[in-house]
């Protein structure tokens, strides 16, 4: 018995829980009944200047042992991953009395105490220590507005599911201050606003965006029922001006979205949206809301050709795929229960499928500059996923887990979250072949209806699948192996490129980039040279990822280095540009200097092949299913 026992809690500890199974741990695991009575949750937000949110729970509790946690999952994250360490001055009390307080050994995210005889409740309080800087993680509070996910700021009861434990939550704004969630406010009193009373998950599945310059536009489409907006907050009052064709653009998104799933898993829907040089950028789930994070020039630097990010569209896609419905091993009754990725393919990737299709067919992303932007996904697995190799888009599911989303010091080779752009790549394919099996008559979109679109207005239960359960609703679109044509792709045993040929389209390199690379890169004066010579540079000379295997790896450049000649001359991108140009077909090898840290030295890149930029181009005499793809329901 002992044997079997220590690698299963060796293994939990690892996943961020031995606290389940583990026969050691104190820690009640979680039931499906009601926690008695109803916590009061009390976060005061005005402390901009240290950026500090103060927490204070009132919760009602019986004499003997009790347990609290602290969320450490995240959902939309994927991972264990939540700011524990930001946590501090945590003081538990009793009629008054201070009690002391134990950290759990196995879970630190776990506090025991002893409630005293005679006691009716406890009061939790704590300080949670935002960002001050980037290095420190993601900055949530500047002197115009402030990010506040309930997840870092509130403490729950171990031994009850999470939706079995009701709060009333109430947060203190700074003055005049505008705040956006999807929570239903119950009454305010100056500053401070009474949220009516949730379950503790979606409370968490409720995050504040809160800001001094605000704007909240709608987006409900003509003849909706169910209420879509956009809270904006940023920087400046400037940056909230908007086009009327920019919010029509918007409202497209949302009508069409609808229209593919042909069903609303929310009450409302309250899109947070940050345009900010100081807030740390984001782009995370929720089930009625999602926050999304970019610059100040959203609206004022919009270029008409190449278009609004896809960002919104795909964490609004998330509201069916991945909230109301998620992968069955991806569910937990709490948030310090290890979850399995095995479906984030489906969860992640058909959302990426979906996110970029609806910014093409509302139109924030225009049809040529949405090829475009296939044509680099596609020659990322044709050509820039050595990876690919030792590993499978099925294998990188567990990257959430493993690397916690830290930067790679060769992607390329080592692969992150392929599941995203691979499993777009796979959907593209799943799409093109139903189209090619019923003359263009069914496509993934009834896939989508048929499987995100049922229960019309359900959204306070998740609704869980397995692997079969996707097969099985393909196969009622078209029957078909679509068990082994997902495996194949997903366990690397066929490429992930053929959905490009299958919708009528190839990929070819030119030697300009195409317009939406050209418009993505202006002002940033890097230089893409990943299909030449096999690396990016940016601005300063500074090398990012190096293709493994590629001329310029194989001359002992790798990243983190800087260029600081070429062929005897100064960086510059116009002048490497020029230096793979004139070698094309050439007879001598390009000469880099690289500075590392405080060296020199020079390499030799023996490349011959000129530039190298991905586009898509039609196949005459094929059908085309890409078009239809990406063009608007009516």
């Amino acid at each position: 018995m002992t044997r079997r026992l220590l690698p299963l809690a060796l293994s939990l500890l690892l996943a961020g829980g031995a606290y389940a199974q583990n026969a050691a741990s104190t820690i009640p695991q979680p039931q499906d009944v009601p926690y008695p009575g109803t916590i009061k949750l009390e976060i005061d937000a005005t402390n901009l200047g240290q950026r500090i949110f103060r927490v204070k729970e009132t919760i009602p509790a019986q004499p003997g042992p009790l347990t609290l946690l602290y969320p450490m999952w995240v959902p939309g994250g994927h991972t264990p991953r939540n700011a524990i360490d930001k946590i501090a001055g945590i003081t538990f009390k009793a009629n008054g009395q201070k009690l002391d307080w134990k950290r759990d050994t196995l879970d630190v995210a776990a506090f025991h105490i002893d409630v005293p005889a005679g006691a009716t409740e406890i009061t939790a309080e704590f300080d949670f220590l935002t960002p001050t800087g980037g290095g420190q993680g993601r900055v949530v509070m500047t002197p115009n507005m402030l990010n506040l996910q309930f997840l870092s700021a509130a403490l729950y009861p171990a031994g009850h599911y999470t939706h079995r434990i009701m709060v009333d939550p109430r947060v203190t704004y700074p003055a005049g201050w505008t705040a956006f969630t999807a929570l239903h406010e119950d009454g305010r009193s100056g500053d401070t606003v009474d949220y009516k009373d949730v379950p503790f998950d979606i409370l968490v599945d409720s995050p504040v965006y809160a800001g001094r310059y605000a704007r909240n536009i709608d987006l409900t489409p003509a003849g909706g029922k169910v209420p879509v907006k956009l809270g904006v907050i940023a920087d400046a009052a400037k940056y909230l001006e908007t086009k009327p064709k920019q919010i029509e653009l918007h409202k497209a998104m949302v009508e069409q979205a609808l229209k593919l799933y042909g069903a609303q898993h929310y009450d409302h829907y309250q899109f947070l949206f940050s345009l900010s040089e100081q807030m740390g950028g984001n782009g995370l789930e929720h089930q009625r809301s999602s926050e999304n994070g970019v610059g100040t020039d959203y609206f004022t630097g919009w270029n008409e050709k190449t278009g609004f990010t896809d960002l919104l569209a795909h964490e609004y896609t998330h509201s069916w795929n991945g909230k109301y419905r998620r992968g069955k091993d991806l569910w937990t009754p709490n948030f310090n229960v290890p979850m399995q990725d095995s479906l984030l393919w489906v969860y992640e990737g058909q959302t990426q499928y979906w996110g970029n299709v609806l910014a093409a067919r509302s139109g924030m992303r225009p049809l040529p500059a949405s090829i475009d932007a296939l044509a680099l996904v596609a020659a990322t697995y044709a050509e820039n996923r050595p990876g690919l190799t030792w590993r499978n888009v099925q294998d990188t599911t567990n990257d959430p887990i493993i690397a916690s989303r830290a930067p790679r010091a060769y992607r390329n080779y080592q692969m992150s979250e392929d599941y995203y752009s691979g499993g777009q790549m796979i959907w593209l394919e799943a799409d093109a072949l139903i189209r090619a099996k019923t003359g263009g008559k069914k496509s993934l979109d009834d896939f989508a209806k048929g499987f995100f679109g049922v229960n019309d207005g359900e959204w306070e239960q998740q609704n869980t699948y397995t692997f079969e359960d996707v097969v099985a609703v393909l196969n009622g679109v078209v029957p078909y192996d679509w068990a082994t044509f997902l495996r194949e792709r997903l366990d690397g045993k066929k490429g992930l490129t053929g959905g490009i040929e299958a919708a009528g389209w190839k990929l070819v390199f030119k030697d300009t980039p195409n317009a939406y690379a050209k418009g993505g890169s202006r002002g940033g004066g890097g230089g893409d040279f990943v299909y030449s010579l096999g690396l990016s540079i940016g601005k300063d000379g500074s090398v990012g990822d190096v293709r493994w295997d590629s001329p310029a790896f194989n001359a002992g450049i790798g990243s983190g280095t800087t260029i600081v000649a070429v062929n005897g001359q100064a960086y510059d991108k116009d002048v490497l540009e020029d230096a793979v140009k004139a070698n094309k077909d050439g007879k001598a090898p390009i000469e880099l200097m690289l500075k590392e840290f405080d060296r020199y030295r020079t390499v030799k890149v023996d490349y011959r092949g000129g530039l190298r930029y991905p586009h898509l181009e039609r196949i005459e005499g094929k059908p085309d299913y890409l078009t239809p793809i990406l063009t608007a329901r009516k």
